[in-house]
């Protein structure tokens, strides 16, 4: 009876959780709104949507193997950034000329700079600030969940070049 409780507790914790993971999303809003008529866009699976779709012809980009895709592509000639070691380089290229942008200690730099002056936002609990302020106007967006670095990169990519 003991093993027949164990199996079945199990199968609902595993079930539970499984439901979960398939259903989790990260919604990303305007400024410091949480207002859902201020959604920019809402990434889940691996897939950035436009605004809180989740039609497969709203995908404005793709990450797989940390790459960045245009749209729902898996086409190499579609690669719009590669993602190595912090450093996010145009299509999929790895040279350091091609370096657009790096990632250090939530602060993301213009290229490959290290330079305070170079620094294009930061990051501070899911908000994501102009430069290197942390006044609550210059919230540029937020996010209601942890994103990976090549999913924050993708909305980055999408905040700057699509809207």
């Amino acid at each position: 009876m003991k093993r027949i409780l164990a199996i079945i507790c199990t199968l609902i914790a595993w079930g539970t959780l499984g439901s979960h993971d398939a259903e989790a999303q990260v919604r990303v809003y305007r400024g410091n709104s949480t207002y859902s008529g201020d959604i920019i866009c809402t990434v889940r699976d691996g897939k950035i949507y436009r605004k809180n779709s989740s039609y497969s012809g709203d995908i404005l980009c793709r990450i797989s193997d940390g790459k960045i895709y245009n749209g729902n592509s898996s086409y190499s000639g579609d690669i719009l950034y590669n993602i190595r070691d912090s450093r996010l380089y145009r299509g999929n290229s790895s040279y350091s000329g091609d370096i657009v942008a790096n990632m250090q200690n939530g602060k993301l730099y213009k290229g490959n700079s290290s330079y305070s002056g170079d620094i294009i936002l930061n990051k501070r609990d899911n908000k994501v600030y102009r430069g290197n302020s942390s006044y609550s106007g210059d919230i540029l967006y937020r996010f209601d969940g942890p994103l990976t670095l090549p999913e924050f990169y993708a909305v980055w990519f999408v905040i700057n070049y699509i809207y």
